[in-house]
C-alpha cells in the first residue's frame, strides 16, 4: 500500500526531520538517505521499520532542517568566509545581486559542525522518536488506504460467491441432461433391442461421479468464507490472501474442466475474471 508520513523534532541540538513514502511490492525493501554523520543508524532504522510494516517499498529521507550548534557554541570566521565566498559564486551565477542575508549564512550546515561532522552525530535513541511519529503516520495512510481496498476486495469475493451459487443451482440440471443424453445415445446405438437398465445404472453413476461438482463448490465456498474472515481481521493480511486466492483458482479450474456444460463453463469463466480482479488487488494489500 502506498503511505506518506513526516515528522521534525529536535535532536542533538537541531532539528531534524524524517519523510517516509512507501509503495507496493511483495516484500519490504528499504532505500534510505541519511546524512554521513547519521549513516551508522541505518541499520537500526530498517529494524524499526520492518517491525511495524510487512510488505511494501519503502523510502526515506532523514535530513537537518536545522544543523545542530557545534560543541563550543562558535561559528569559525574561516569557514564562515568560505560560505560566503560559496554563496556569493551562486549569486553571480543566478545573475543575482544585494547582500546575502546573514539568515541564509547561519542556515549552511558548516557553520554549525566541524569538518569531520562529529558535533551533528546522534545516537539512536534521540533519532528513533522521530522516526516512530513518521512511521506512525505512514502506518495510518496505508490503513486507510487498506480499508477501501478492503471494501473492493469484499465486493469482487461477492461476485464470486454470487457465480459459484449460480452454478450450484445449474448442477442439478446437468446431472439429469447427462443422464438423458446417455440414455438417448444407448437407445440409437442399441437399435430397438431391450436396453439394460442395470448397466444403464452404472454408467449413469459413473457419469455423476465425474462430473458431480459438490466437493468443488464445498471448498470454493469455504475460502470464500476464509477470505471473508480473514479481511475482517487485525494485522497483515496479504500474505494469507493470496494462498487463498491460489485454492479458489485451483477449484474454479477444476468446475470449469468436469462441467460439459455451457452455462455451468460460462459462470467458471465469469469467476476467473473475478478473481482475476481480487488478485490484482492482492497487490496493493499489506
Amino acid at each position: 500500500m502506498t503511505g506518506f508520513g513526516a515528522a521534525q523534532e529536535p535532536v542533538a541540538g537541531g532539528m531534524l526531520r524524517v519523510e517516509i513514502r512507501s509503495v507496493n511490492h511483495r516484500f519490504f525493501t528499504l532505500a534510505a538517505r541519511l546524512p554521513p554523520e547519521l549513516a551508522a543508524i541505518e541499520a537500526d532504522l530498517r529494524d524499526r521499520l520492518r517491525k511495524e510494516f510487512e510488505r511494501g517499498a519503502f523510502s526515506v529521507l532523514v535530513r537537518w532542517i536545522a544543523p545542530p550548534a557545534s560543541s563550543n557554541g562558535a561559528v569559525d570566521p574561516a569557514r564562515a568566509r568560505q560560505a560566503i565566498a560559496r554563496l556569493r559564486q551562486i549569486q553571480a551565477a543566478a545573475g543575482l545581486e544585494g547582500e546575502i542575508p546573514l539568515e541564509l549564512l547561519l542556515r549552511q550546515p558548516e557553520l554549525g559542525s566541524d569538518p569531520e561532522g562529529t558535533d551533528a552525530t546522534a545516537e539512536w535513541s534521540a533519532v528513533e522518536p522521530v522516526v516512530a511519529t513518521a512511521a506512525r503516520e505512514c502506518g495510518e495512510a496505508r490503513r486507510r488506504e487498506g480499508a477501501v481496498l478492503a471494501r473492493e476486495l469484499d465486493t469482487r469475493l461477492a461476485a464470486l460467491d454470487a457465480e459459484a451459487q449460480r452454478v450450484r443451482s445449474l448442477a442439478p440440471a446437468h446431472a439429469a441432461a447427462e443422464r438423458d443424453r446417455l440414455r438417448q445415445a444407448l437407445a440409437r446405438l442399441l437399435e430397438g433391442r431391450p436396453l439394460d437398465e442395470a448397466r444403464l445404472a452404472q454408467e449413469i453413476a459413473f457419469l455423476a461421479e465425474r462430473h458431480d461438482l459438490t466437493e468443488e463448490l464445498v471448498r470454493l465456498e469455504a475460502h470464500l468464507e476464509a477470505c471473508r474472515e480473514t479481511l475482517n481481521s487485525a494485522g497483515a493480511v496479504g500474505k494469507r490472501l493470496g494462498f487463498l486466492a491460489q485454492e479458489i483458482g485451483r477449484e474454479v479450474n477444476t468446475i470449469g474442466s468436469k462441467a460439459n456444460d455451457v452455462a455451468i463453463q460460462h459462470g467458471a469463466v465469469a469467476m476467473k475474471g473475478e478473481l482475476e480482479r481480487f488478485r490484482e488487488q492482492l497487490e496493493n494489500l499489506e
